[in-house]
Protein backbone atom coordinates (compact mmCIF):
# COMPACT_ATOMS: atom_id res chain seq x y z
CA UNK A 1 0.00 0.00 0.00
CA UNK A 2 1.42 3.26 -0.95
CA UNK A 3 2.20 5.61 1.72
CA UNK A 4 3.30 9.26 2.53
CA UNK A 5 4.28 10.30 6.07
CA UNK A 6 5.41 13.90 6.71
CA UNK A 7 7.52 14.42 9.55
CA UNK A 8 9.71 17.50 10.96
CA UNK A 9 7.14 20.02 11.50
CA UNK A 10 6.77 21.99 15.08
CA UNK A 11 6.98 25.41 16.45
CA UNK A 12 9.75 27.68 15.29
CA UNK A 13 10.48 31.70 15.50
CA UNK A 14 10.54 34.12 12.78
CA UNK A 15 13.35 33.62 10.93
CA UNK A 16 14.34 30.31 12.41
CA UNK A 17 14.48 27.49 10.09
CA UNK A 18 13.28 23.27 9.83
CA UNK A 19 13.42 20.82 7.84
CA UNK A 20 10.53 18.56 6.29
CA UNK A 21 10.60 14.96 5.88
CA UNK A 22 8.23 12.92 4.04
CA UNK A 23 8.66 8.91 3.86
CA UNK A 24 7.24 7.16 0.79
CA UNK A 25 6.32 3.27 1.33
CA UNK A 26 4.93 0.72 -1.00
CA UNK A 27 6.02 1.66 -3.99
CA UNK A 28 9.21 2.63 -6.25
CA UNK A 29 9.91 6.87 -6.18
CA UNK A 30 11.96 6.68 -8.80
CA UNK A 31 8.97 7.04 -11.30
CA UNK A 32 7.09 9.84 -8.89
CA UNK A 33 7.28 13.24 -8.95
CA UNK A 34 7.07 14.87 -5.16
CA UNK A 35 5.33 17.95 -4.42
CA UNK A 36 4.64 19.90 -1.21
CA UNK A 37 1.88 21.76 -0.35
CA UNK A 38 0.71 23.81 2.61
CA UNK A 39 -2.78 24.79 3.77
CA UNK A 40 -2.77 27.86 6.58
CA UNK A 41 -6.00 28.33 8.33
CA UNK A 42 -8.78 29.96 6.88
CA UNK A 43 -7.29 29.23 3.35
CA UNK A 44 -7.13 27.14 0.39
CA UNK A 45 -4.66 24.96 -0.37
CA UNK A 46 -1.58 26.22 -2.08
CA UNK A 47 1.16 24.43 -3.99
CA UNK A 48 4.94 25.53 -2.59
CA UNK A 49 7.62 22.93 -4.33
CA UNK A 50 8.13 20.09 -6.69
CA UNK A 51 10.66 17.97 -7.85
CA UNK A 52 11.24 15.94 -10.79
CA UNK A 53 11.84 12.07 -10.43
CA UNK A 54 15.40 12.53 -10.95
CA UNK A 55 15.51 15.08 -9.10
CA UNK A 56 17.07 17.43 -11.90
CA UNK A 57 14.15 20.24 -11.78
CA UNK A 58 12.42 22.07 -9.39
CA UNK A 59 10.20 24.14 -8.93
CA UNK A 60 9.21 26.96 -6.48
CA UNK A 61 6.02 29.57 -5.38
CA UNK A 62 7.20 32.81 -5.50
CA UNK A 63 6.58 33.38 -1.93
CA UNK A 64 8.98 30.62 -1.33
CA UNK A 65 12.06 31.28 -3.34
CA UNK A 66 15.22 31.89 -1.93
CA UNK A 67 14.21 30.82 1.13
CA UNK A 68 12.81 27.14 0.87
CA UNK A 69 14.64 24.45 -0.91
CA UNK A 70 13.11 20.62 -1.83
CA UNK A 71 15.24 17.45 -2.22
CA UNK A 72 14.85 13.83 -2.19
CA UNK A 73 16.61 10.56 -1.92
CA UNK A 74 15.27 7.80 -3.65
CA UNK A 75 17.89 5.54 -1.59
CA UNK A 76 16.44 6.39 1.41
CA UNK A 77 12.75 6.49 -0.04
CA UNK A 78 12.55 10.23 1.34
CA UNK A 79 11.77 13.73 0.33
CA UNK A 80 12.77 17.30 1.96
CA UNK A 81 11.76 20.95 1.91
CA UNK A 82 14.66 22.94 3.93
CA UNK A 83 12.70 25.97 5.13
CA UNK A 84 14.62 28.86 5.86
CA UNK A 85 14.13 32.66 6.77
CA UNK A 86 10.51 31.54 8.31
CA UNK A 87 7.75 34.07 8.69
CA UNK A 88 4.64 34.10 10.07
CA UNK A 89 3.12 33.88 6.75
CA UNK A 90 4.34 30.21 6.65
CA UNK A 91 2.10 29.02 9.54
CA UNK A 92 0.50 26.00 7.49
CA UNK A 93 -0.10 22.46 7.59
CA UNK A 94 3.08 20.74 4.72
CA UNK A 95 1.47 17.89 3.11
CA UNK A 96 3.42 15.68 0.53
CA UNK A 97 2.47 14.52 -2.31
CA UNK A 98 3.47 12.38 -5.11
CA UNK A 99 2.08 11.33 -9.05
CA UNK A 100 3.89 8.96 -11.06
CA UNK A 101 5.11 10.83 -14.28
CA UNK A 102 3.61 7.85 -16.99
CA UNK A 103 5.06 9.36 -19.92
CA UNK A 104 7.18 12.21 -18.96
CA UNK A 105 10.35 12.34 -19.21
CA UNK A 106 12.75 12.38 -15.71
CA UNK A 107 13.01 16.00 -15.50
CA UNK A 108 9.20 16.70 -15.53
CA UNK A 109 8.48 18.37 -12.83
CA UNK A 110 4.31 20.13 -13.70
CA UNK A 111 2.53 23.67 -11.67
CA UNK A 112 2.19 23.35 -8.90
CA UNK A 113 -1.48 23.03 -9.32
CA UNK A 114 -1.19 19.75 -11.27
CA UNK A 115 -3.00 17.27 -9.74
CA UNK A 116 -1.66 14.72 -7.47
CA UNK A 117 -2.32 11.50 -7.23
CA UNK A 118 -1.20 10.59 -3.17
CA UNK A 119 -1.21 12.42 -0.13
CA UNK A 120 0.37 12.31 3.30
CA UNK A 121 -1.89 13.47 6.18
CA UNK A 122 0.46 16.50 6.72
CA UNK A 123 2.83 18.14 9.44
CA UNK A 124 1.97 21.30 11.47
CA UNK A 125 4.74 24.24 11.02
CA UNK A 126 3.90 27.25 13.25
CA UNK A 127 5.64 30.64 13.16
CA UNK A 128 5.50 32.68 15.90
CA UNK A 129 6.64 36.37 15.60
Amino acid sequence: QLQLVESGGGLVQDGGSLRLSCAASGFTMNYYVFGWFRQAPGKEREGVSCISSSGGSTNYADSVKGRFTISRDNAKNTVYLQLNSLKAEDTAVYYCAAVNRDFHGSNWCPSLDYGMDYWGKGTLVTVSS
